[in-house]
């Protein structure tokens, strides 16, 4: 079979046309290059996604504890009782000399007065009262970490016994310290007694009308200390006397 080839000019031409078609090796390069500096964006977009996302939930792991601790400290002072009761001690930050205090020996330094709460929880199965004594810790750290631990040592049974018998809940790691402030309703003071009469009021007893504790971090190695957390708890429970006014006849 013979082709007959009319017009050798457009089989020239339609060749042309292919070889256009066709990518050099420049541009394949290129194109490479292009496509590798898209995928090193997109790669450094996804690999920051990742590590703020690890951050955000290490950040949520750590405030775990300090949230718990911070909403256990408060539900005690909320909760706290009057003074001189039955199953209650007195509000002293500092105990008086020879005064009878049954508390065991705690491996730790003490911050915070001792308090009687009624904040625990009553249940079928619970042979204790809701009455709680607490006090409060600092501790060696468990974990050899930065800081002291934090400590809430509660007895249960308030009956008079020889020793109290107290158990440890571990709050919270990595603390310097920790202050309690009370307000008298015309400042704070870093000291209570509620066995002194106030100036402000002629019975005894009393309890501040407001609670200020700071909890202050350990910095971290190579790294500046945390600010301090601050927290203030009202405190609703306070004696009351009915005394007759003599002017009237009205009380």
């Amino acid at each position: 079979m013979q082709i007959a080839i009319h017009n050798p000019n457009m089989v020239t031409v339609r060749l042309k046309r292919i070889e256009a078609r066709a990518f050099t090796l420049l541009e394949v390069l290129l194109a490479l290059l292009i496509l590798a500096m898209v995928l090193a964006v997109v790669h450094a977009i996804f690999h920051g996604a990742i590590t703020l996302r690890n951050q955000a939930d290490q950040k949520f792991e750590e405030s775990i504890p300090l949230q718990h601790a911070v909403s256990l400290i408060k539900r005690d002072f909320a909760n706290i009782t009057v003074p001189g009761g039955t199953l209650s001690g007195m509000f002293q930050t500092t105990l008086t000399t020879g005064s009878s205090s049954t508390t065991a020996a705690h491996a730790g330094q003490q911050v915070g007065p001792v308090i009687y709460t009624a904040s625990g929880t009553l249940s079928d199965t619970d042979t204790w009262s809701e009455m709680r004594k607490v006090t409060y810790y600092l501790v060696p750290s468990t974990n050899l970490g930065s800081g002291l631990d934090l400590v809430r040592s509660t007895v249960r049974n308030l009956l008079p016994v020889t020793q109290d018998d107290y158990s440890d809940q571990r709050l919270l790691g990595g603390v310097d310290n920790v202050t309690f402030q009370y307000y008298n309703g015309t400042q704070w003071m870093d000291t209570w007694d509620s066995t002194a009469t106030s100036s402000t009021s002629s019975t005894t007893n009393n309890l501040p009308t407001g609670v200020r504790i700071q909890i202050a971090m350990a910095a971290e190695t190579g790294k500046m200390a945390p600010d301090p957390i601050e927290l203030v708890v009202p405190i609703s429970v306070q004696i009351s006397t009915n005394s007759a006014s003599t002017t009237g006849g009205s009380q």
